[in-house]
């Protein structure tokens, strides 16, 4: 049989002392709370007495924490949170369905969070939680319900997982913004480019698949190093710079279509080269498919059916045996 746990405090009295510890009045507290003033000094009088300390200095200006009261307050609040999270998580209003969305921080940050206005109109019953990870081979399979991410064939997946294609193929193209071209000057050539413009380098030498390198050679012109860059071991945080207007980045033409559609981002040369990698949707094997993540799927699917360049929508079925593929 287990223990109970203890020492604990008396309970009733932590609320009242988080809400006059944050306020620093017993008034406030009271107010907020709905008590009277001398019902949270009483509380907070227990609560002491229960510790052996004193949390506040009382004087004739009012209420100040001591140092144990901080210390105290910030343990105080953080468990009332949790509690008020988890509290909220089963109680949450009847009817809704939650789904859990596993991704890279740049396909959550540059894609999925500009979708989710069209899923939340499509699908208004689901209560979405997105958790990024760089590396799925890192998530416990338990974390999530779907997860999205690039995928290059041929490379070692996770384990456990079945994987849907949503892009047949998908072009790698330079982009930068609108406002950076009045600022530089066009780019007229991709030698031009070279010399003349700022490039946007990501220095990742774990995902290395999307190159300057690569997509010189794939489009058929001269690779050196360029004159000007700016350099990051994040992509995220390199296309946020190419909205900002600091150089021109290379990047997935269905992934930064939103971009491109609104005119924030503009493809500043024709070339392009084809992508080694193409967006895929991942579900753990082990579980059945629940109601939140088939209406999830239904609706990416169905989406990509009107979309030219998109795998047409299908059942949902795991890959042939020998179908692998590195994530990101």
């Amino acid at each position: 049989m287990s223990e109970r746990i203890k020492p604990l405090p008396p309970l009733n009295c932590l609320q009242a002392f988080e809400a006059a510890a944050r306020s620093q009045s017993f008034t406030h507290a009271a107010n907020e709370l709905s008590l009277t003033q001398s019902a949270i000094s009483r509380q907070i009088k227990r609560l002491e007495e229960s510790l052996g300390r004193p949390l506040f200095r009382r004087d004739a200006l009012g209420v100040e924490l001591t140092p144990a009261g901080e210390s105290y307050f910030r343990l105080v609040q953080r468990l009332l949170r949790e509690l008020a999270s988890g509290t909220a998580a089963l109680t949450r209003r009847q009817g809704a369905l939650q789904l859990t969305l596993a991704s890279s921080p740049t396909v959550a940050s540059m894609w999925l969070t500009r979708k989710l206005p069209e899923l939340h109109q499509a699908c208004p019953q689901l209560d979405i939680r997105i958790l990024t990870m760089e590396d799925p081979r890192r998530l416990d399979l338990s974390e999530f319900d779907l997860a999205l991410y690039y995928q290059i064939p041929g490379e070692m997946a996770p384990e456990g997982v079945h994987i849907t294609p949503l892009f047949e193929q998908e072009d790698v193209i330079c982009v930068c913004s609108a406002g950076y071209l009045l600022q530089a000057g066009p780019v007229l050539s991709p030698q031009q480019m070279l010399q003349q413009h700022s490039m946007l380098v990501v220095e990742d030498f774990y995902h290395d698949w999307l190159t300057w390198e690569d997509w010189f050679q794939a489009v058929g012109e001269p690779y050196q190093a360029p004159r000007r860059t700016l350099r990051a071991n994040s992509y995220q945080l390199l296309m946020q710079a190419a909205l900002a207007g600091q150089g021109i980045a290379l990047g997935w033409s269905r992934l930064l279509a939103p971009y491109l559609k609104e005119g924030s981002l503009v493809q500043a040369l024709p070339e392009h080269m084809a992508s080694k990698g193409f967006l895929s949707l991942m579900e753990p094997s082990h579980r059945h498919t629940s109601a939140a993540a088939r209406q999830f799927i239904r609706w990416l699917l169905n989406d990509g059916r009107e979309r030219p360049g998109l795998a047409p929508a299908r059942e949902h079925a795991p890959p042939p045996p020998d179908a692998t593929g590195e994530l990101y």
